[in-house]
């Protein structure tokens, strides 16, 4: 039996409790050997962070820091253009085992955009995409995608088979915080404790991250 391993891809903006929750509801649900939050350099279809890539990886690192199976992987970070997703994922399969599961893990809003995504197609040829779908999104994926969910939805993530090819939806209640609520309540000089954990706090106050006066 391969290995099940997990990404989650964000600009962690900062890292915050609902990516966090997030995450470890999907690794519990699906058994997962590994989840991997990956930030983004340059993500493409968003605006450049308020602060350093480093800040934000040293803050994802500290939010998972004895947390398994929540790891952290640099590597998009070390790539000096666009955060392309397929790119990540491409390498991410040649290092694993022919029979290892690959998981991408996307929010409702991000699967209907992917027709906007480089080489989205290809996405599967790599994963498994697992849609975190909330019990109030009541939108229609385009129409781009239908024919893509109705060749390769699986109903029960659990009964995802092989290393790729499928995607599957993950009902979940999220958190209701955002990383912009959080930058405009530090902007405004209020507190952001239990929205992220206290150690990422202590590195946004020891490094005076989002404040007015960035």
């Amino acid at each position: 039996m391969g290995k099940r391993i997990g990404l989650l891809g964000g600009t962690f903006d900062p890292v915050h409790i609902g990516h966090l929750r997030s995450a470890l509801e999907v690794a519990d649900a699906l058994a997962l050997d590994e989840l991997r939050l990956t930030p983004n350099a340059r993500p493409p279809h968003r605006d450049t962070p308020q602060v350093s890539a480093q800040q934000r990886l040293e803050m994802v690192r500290l939010a998972v820091a004895g947390i398994p199976p929540l790891v952290v992987d640099d590597r998009e970070l070390k790539r000096d253009k666009p955060s392309y997703t397929v790119d990540t994922l491409e390498l991410m399969r040649a290092e694993l085992a022919a029979d290892d599961q690959l998981f991408l893990l996307l929010g409702w809003d991000a699967f209907c955009g992917l027709p906007s995504w480089h080489r989205w197609e290809e996405l599967l040829q790599h994963c498994h995409i697992l849609v975190l779908q909330r019990p109030d999104a009541d939108s229609e994926p385009p129409d781009a995608l239908r024919n893509l969910l109705a060749a390769r939805s699986v109903s029960d993530p659990l009964a995802l088979t092989g290393p790729n090819g499928n995607i599957a939806f993950v009902w979940q209640t999220p958190l209701a915080v955002s990383a912009t609520q959080i930058r405009q309540l530090l902007a405004s000089g209020k507190s952001v404790r239990f929205l992220v954990p206290d150690a990422v706090l202590a590195y946004i106050d020891a490094h005076g991250l989002y404040r007015a006066s960035n």
